[in-house]
């Protein structure tokens, strides 16, 4: 068991215990262990087999013995006890936005409210008002919330499927049977969740393809089983994963038909009817072919390449297929040349331990530096943010201290001072300009009241972009996949407030955020607005999390132009100083 998992049964026990009306000590106890913990990472087995647990702050003899448990057992009597004392359906209602435990036990002991599914009814009813607190709108924010929680099981994020994908990918190509692999659908087109995998091979021997894909280790029940297709469901993740065998002949036109979007293939189909033509997932043809030609031979259909060629329209990437006038541009050979990870120079959105990250700057600046990037900033929260570890401005000297001396060591890679600074409710800025000035650049973004009026929620953030020290507006919609709805805002008023100002709005690559989104991506760059793609680092692994971000951008048709991280040094100094 790893730092992670551990992490998590430690605040699993801490709400339970909170449910239970335990002391409140030791419930902070599990969580400021789970901080502790997770901070670690892979030292935690270390630190254990030394036999220096109880050196960690905050882990006593007791903690230590748990942690001892989980890391030589994969298990924890005490936790497996604890859950036996609730039903299981609380800890369940406890991931809805906005119900916390105390909430969840009064629902418990007021109406035997054990499972989401009994406080969807109870709230429908509208019998939920009852409860002393629970107000017609508190039962209207309950349902969205579980609608949200419906939403983000029912698909997966992009990440996740990827990682399954690989998996039958890395299995399927070592069969000697399969000539050619790719996946399909809305994973091929990079969009934020996805709701089925689909894989294309190209095989002379279908069956034997067919019958070794549902024998794959990840295959929990097999749906379908047919001559040259199979659908079955993987693993844990609970996720359709369809297989599709064709011909070599037309695997190209197999790709592009299964790659989709649905918008995309109808519109491609209506421009080839117009030339002449008739296309499906075997190939182009002609419609002159004769009715009594049972097998005519394909125009193109080998590769996506040989189609486009045909049709005279340049290549047109998987992450553009939506319909949204790409088809007309290939026709001009005036497609985007779209944003490449090996682009990418830096990244502005990175916290250390000073707030809630879990590694040194001088740790996140070495892993910068071995991805090749010649800039890092470090953006820790800003002091309102408590319940993140938000620096006072003591500790942000301090940290710019720091960096400044990292700066004298560290060759080919500058590390940037900054933050990540709290929009007050009113529009002001967390710390004084006499702070700001000193920093090499300023992220504004709003963690708090966020069910403010749509009106009010759009002037804070303009009046974040007037603030002449601050260069970003960090997930500017503030929305959380399967948690949380973005915070009402006027887009477009936005838009016009970061185009006067010169602030570039944030691409937050973190899957649970893709906060721009392509669609509202793509709005910021026709109005000429500059973006940033940001990981929202809090380790040094999720520095990786950029390519998630790129996926973002190719979809909003950016190129290196449009993105800020592109920027040479010194093209980045002379912007931030504007």
């Amino acid at each position: 068991m790893n730092s992670q998992e551990i992490a998590v049964i430690f605040r699993e026990i801490a709400e339970i215990l909170e449910l239970k009306g335990e002391n409140p000590f030791r419930i902070r106890a599990y969580l400021r262990a789970a901080e502790r913990v997770e901070q670690l990472g892979s030292e935690l087995e270390v630190i254990a087999d030394k036999g220096q647990l109880t050196e960690i702050p905050g882990i006593g003899v007791d903690l230590a013995s748990k942690i001892r448990e989980l890391l030589s057992t994969g298990s924890l009597t005490y936790y497996q006890q604890l859950k036996k004392e609730i039903p299981e359906g609380l800890l369940k209602m406890l991931n809805i936005q906005g119900l916390g435990p105390k909430t969840v036990k009064r629902l418990y002991q007021e109406f035997n409210i054990d499972s989401i599914e009994k406080l969807e009814k109870y709230a429908r009813s509208g019998k939920l008002g009852q409860i002393e607190g629970i107000k017609e709108k508190t039962q209207k924010n309950i349902l969205r919330g579980i609608e949200l929680l419906k939403e983000g099981s029912s698909r997966l994020l992009l990440p996740q499927a990827i990682k399954i994908a690989e998996d039958f990918l890395s299995q399927l190509k070592k069969l000697k049977e399969v000539e050619k692999i790719e996946v399909g659908g809305s994973l091929r087109r990079q969009k934020e969740t996805v709701r089925d995998i689909d894989i294309l091979v190209a095989s002379s021997k279908p069956l034997t393809v067919i019958e070794k894909f549902t024998r794959l280790a990840p295959v929990k029940e097999i749906l379908s089983h047919g001559e040259t297709k199979a659908s079955v469901i993987a693993g844990g993740d609970n996720v359709q994963v369809d297989l599709r065998v064709v011909d070599k002949k037309s695997f190209g036109s197999s790709l592009l038909y299964f790659t989709g979007s649905k918008s995309f293939n109808i519109a491609l189909r209506g421009y080839v009817q117009k030339k002449g033509y008739k296309i499906n997932e075997y190939g182009v043809f002609s419609v002159n072919v004769g009715a009594h030609s049972r097998a005519p031979k394909p125009l193109a259909g080998k590769t996506e390449e040989g189609i486009f060629s045909l049709l005279k329209m340049s290549y047109i990437p998987p992450e553009l297929r939506e319909d949204r006038g790409e088809i007309e541009a290939a026709l001009k050979d005036n497609l985007p040349k779209l944003v490449e990870t090996k682009e990418m120079k830096g990244d502005f959105h990175v916290h250390s331990l000073y707030s809630d990250g879990k590694n040194t700057i001088q740790e996140m600046a070495e892993a910068a530096q071995k991805r090749g990037y010649k800039y890092l900033g470090i953006s820790d929260h800003s002091q309102s943010l408590k319940v993140a570890g938000g620096l006072s401005i003591k500790e942000l000297k301090d940290s710019i201290e720091e960096i400044e001396k990292i700066n004298r060591k560290l060759k080919g890679i500058k590390v940037l001072a900054g933050t990540e600074v709290d929009i007050l409710a009113e529009g002001g800025i967390d710390y004084p300009e006499s702070i700001l000035k000193e920093l090499d650049f300023v992220i504004a973004a709003i963690h708090s009241g966020f069910k403010q009026p749509k009106a009010k929620q759009t002037k804070r953030i303009i009046s974040a972009c007037k603030n002449k020290y601050v260069n970003f507006i960090a997930h500017p919609t503030g929305g959380l996949w399967g948690v949380r709805d973005p915070y009402q805002i006027d887009l477009e008023e936005v838009l016009k407030a970061a185009s006067d100002y010169g602030v570039a709005l944030e691409i937050n690559c973190h899957p649970e955020r893709y906060d721009l989104n392509d669609i509202s991506a793509m709005q910021a760059k026709q109005r000429g607005v500059k973006l940033a793609l940001n990981t929202d680092s809090h380790s040094v692994e999720q520095l990786q999390l950029i390519d998630l971000g790129i996926s973002v951008a190719r979809r909003a048709w950016l190129t290196s132009s449009d993105i800020v991280n592109c920027m040479s040094l010194g093209e980045l100094e002379k912007w931030l100083k504007k």
